[in-house]
């Protein structure tokens, strides 16, 4: 492993909160006529409206872009992952800098099956041209060395349905799963933020049903149920769950 790789690892792990993954991301776009970004446009599918990068981490550059001028205006040859970050919406932007960072850091404290994590975050970007573009994304883990995560992908994708207020919305993935969602939910409390997890529990509190209904439902204890609803009281400034629920509705978290 070379020393820079090292240092970085290091770097990374014990930096402060919300600088981990941006200390270590560049200006540097793809250079789309290398031999390995003609491989990745022969392999990686993308659907329409939807743009890919993948990035180095041990190079700091993008190794591959694609799509980026039909969803955000920057061609695919200038993209990096610095304005990727750079053109989050004010609003969104320390949350998903700070989601990306706990993520990772997680990630790094595993050491098997570290390529099917991934999480998505549903958030806004601007475009080269100055307008907001709803889209979700998803980041994943994209190459490995020596039980560390060297490159990651993103598939970015407009969803002009989902109708974004204040409180953001995101879902881990992986063989840890639980551990990981509730390690970021616990992470991002000073956020208004909700996982998907917490999202589905609300739906069905909305709908009339018990906190032992839904834990049946979901076949956990109502003791989970609970640790997903009741911290949503303090976390959204609500006192009671009459209000949680509207304020869920307000704030376009339920439909």
């Amino acid at each position: 492993m070379s020393t820079c790789f090292s240092n970085y690892k290091q770097f990374f792990l014990m930096s402060v909160p919300g600088n981990y993954t941006k200390s270590f991301i560049t200006d540097v776009p793809a250079d789309l006529k290398s031999e390995r970004a003609v491989y990745f446009r022969k392999i990686l599918t993308r659907f329409p409206e939807e743009a890919i990068y993948i990035y180095s981490f041990k190079e700091q550059r993008m190794i591959y872009a694609d799509g980026w001028e039909e969803i955000l205006g920057y061609k695919d040859d200038e993209i990096s992952m610095l304005t990727i970050v750079s053109i989050t919406s004010p609003e969104y932007a320390p949350f998903s800098n700070e989601l990306n960072d706990k993520a990772l850091k997680f990630i790094y404290g595993r050491t098997e099956e570290l390529e099917k994590y991934s999480f998505t975050i549903e958030l806004k970007k601007i475009h080269k041209n100055g307008t907001a573009v709803p889209l979700i994304s998803k980041v994943g883990v994209f190459d490995i060395e020596n039980g560390m995560v060297t490159a990651i992908i993103g598939r970015s994708q407009i969803n002009r349905s989902i109708n974004l207020g204040n409180v953001m919305r995101y879902e881990a993935y992986g063989p840890d799963k639980s551990e990981f969602e509730e390690e970021l939910n616990k992470q991002l409390f000073n956020y208004y933020a909700i996982s998907r997890k917490e999202k589905e529990a609300l739906e069905m509190v909305a709908k009339g049903y018990s906190f032992k209904e839904i834990a049946n439902h979901f076949n956990v204890t109502q003791s989970a149920i609970e640790k997903r609803i009741i911290p949503l009281y303090k976390r959204f400034n609500v006192k009671s769950l009459t209000h949680l629920i509207s304020f869920a509705y307000e704030n376009h978290i339920l439909k």
